[in-house]
């Protein structure tokens, strides 16, 4: 690997996590996100645990498929 692609690489990862920070900054105000069937919250006290199941299933599925799609049109 040269060093020009590292560079490349490096910017990709970068515009990945900005967007994923973006997408988590506005995390509560998606409307279905951690509220679907099969996600389950624990509330205690001030304690709030989250595990959203449900959700990850479904964001996997979309995003494998996503995946799929772009490999489909590229060729490959």
């Amino acid at each position: 690997m040269n060093v020009q692609s590292a560079g490349k690489m490096l910017v990709l990862f970068g515009g990945i996590m900005a967007v994923t920070g973006l997408v988590l900054m506005f995390f509560e105000k998606i409307p279905f996100l951690g509220k679907l069937p099969g996600d389950i919250t624990i509330k205690r006290d001030n304690v709030e645990i989250l595990f959203p199941l449900t959700t990850s299933i479904v964001l996997s599925a979309l995003i494998s498929l996503a995946f799929w799609a772009i490999s489909q049109w590229r060729g490959k």
